[in-house]
């Protein structure tokens, strides 16, 4: 291969120093007992990785390999979260828990990524969460749908609430996925079941009507409440201050309380408002006991806190969140927004 390269670069310190140490290509496919051990150590609490080729990753193909060209292998990993830190009313000890488990599964993935690339394979881990492609926006955002990876690679299954249930840890999971240009010697089955026991209690807790016991799902009423802080919450409310024609216009549409949340969503990361269908979510091995012990105590213990809780409800003029959340939940304010999805109306 030297006598290929012209004389200068084949003289080069570095070129001979990597011609002399260069190491045979890695086996083309990866161990899956030494993967999963890898992902286990890195801090993963369960791992299982699924094909490229699956066809249920029909359209993430495009996506997976402009990210990491040569993508043969999803590693898909799921990482849990204490419940009772979820189930909390206060935002605070809830939004910590996602963030913080929102973190490991940041610093694991990237772990893990790193020691596929020290083997010698080329391996790639989009974030957990944020940050993402925020120049796309208002279309796909996310690098790769790690919830459609997990499902496909057996993780888990959509619930009705559109979070993986994971058949032992239930909803209170965050995932992450690593791509790798590899195969992988045993590939994740999915699951034969659906961990969901259809109690209905994401329904029934959900302040803006978002899930359906139907089976629907109001993504756009989802959106608005939950990521209010997020980037089309914030881009609301750049607008409304952009409207207001001083700082007593401004007090007038905004409330103190509502102004110091957004200034700790941008010094911290942002908190979602509700996240409560994965509060109450009793499946999962792990979770369903005290569910099936005492029912009553476990909604009174768990489902009415929420349900119970005052807070401001954010909802699109003439929604049908906005009835929702008018008809079902009285005590709790409901504010018109536009949710960052068009421009305020004008005043005459």
């Amino acid at each position: 291969m030297t006598a290929e390269l012209p004389p200068k670069l084949a003289a080069h310190p570095s070129v001979q120093a990597v011609l002399a140490q260069r190491r045979p290509s890695p086996p083309p496919v990866l161990d899956a007992a030494w993967l999963r051990e890898l992902c286990l150590a890195a801090g993963a609490d369960d791992v299982a990785a699924v094909s490229l080729d699956h066809p249920d990753l029909a359209g993430e193909r495009e996506h997976v390999l402009a990210a990491l060209p040569g993508t043969r292998s999803l590693v898909a990993m799921a990482f849990r979260m204490n419940r009772d830190n979820c189930r909390s009313p206060a935002r605070s000890v809830a939004n910590q828990e996602f963030h913080q488990t929102d973190e490991l599964a940041n610093h694991a993935a990237r772990s893990i990524t790193q020691s596929l690339q020290d083997a010698g394979y080329r391996a790639l881990n989009p974030s957990v969460g944020f940050p993402q492609e925020m120049d796309r926006y208002p279309g796909r955002i996310w690098v790769v749908a790690h919830k459609t990876v997990a499902v496909a690679a057996g993780l888990g299954v959509m619930g009705l609430h559109r979070n993986v249930i994971h058949p032992k840890f239930g909803s209170f999971v965050l995932l992450a996925t690593v791509l790798v240009d590899a195969e992988v010697s045993e590939y994740g089955q999915a699951l034969d079941y659906n961990p969901c026991i259809d109690c209905k209690l994401c329904v029934a807790a959900c302040p803006v009507g978002a899930i359906r016991k139907t089976g629907e799902f109001d993504a756009l009423a989802c959106a608005t409440h939950n990521y209010r802080e997020f980037m089309s919450g914030f881009t609301d409310w750049v607008q409304t201050v952009a409207d207001s024609e001083d700082a007593a216009d401004y007090r007038s549409r905004v409330t103190d309380s509502e102004s110091t949340s957004m200034w700790q969503s941008l010094a911290s990361p942002p908190g979602y408002k509700s996240g409560y269908c994965v509060a109450v979510c009793p499946a999962g091995e792990d979770v369903l006991g005290p569910y099936l012990d005492d029912r009553r105590t476990f909604l009174d213990t768990v489902l009415r806190p929420l349900q119970e809780k005052t807070e401001t409800l954010y909802v699109l003029p003439g929604s049908a969140a906005q009835e929702h959340a008018r008809r079902r939940f009285p005590h709790k304010p409901v504010k018109e927004v536009t949710g960052g999805w068009q421009p305020p109306a004008k005043r005459s």
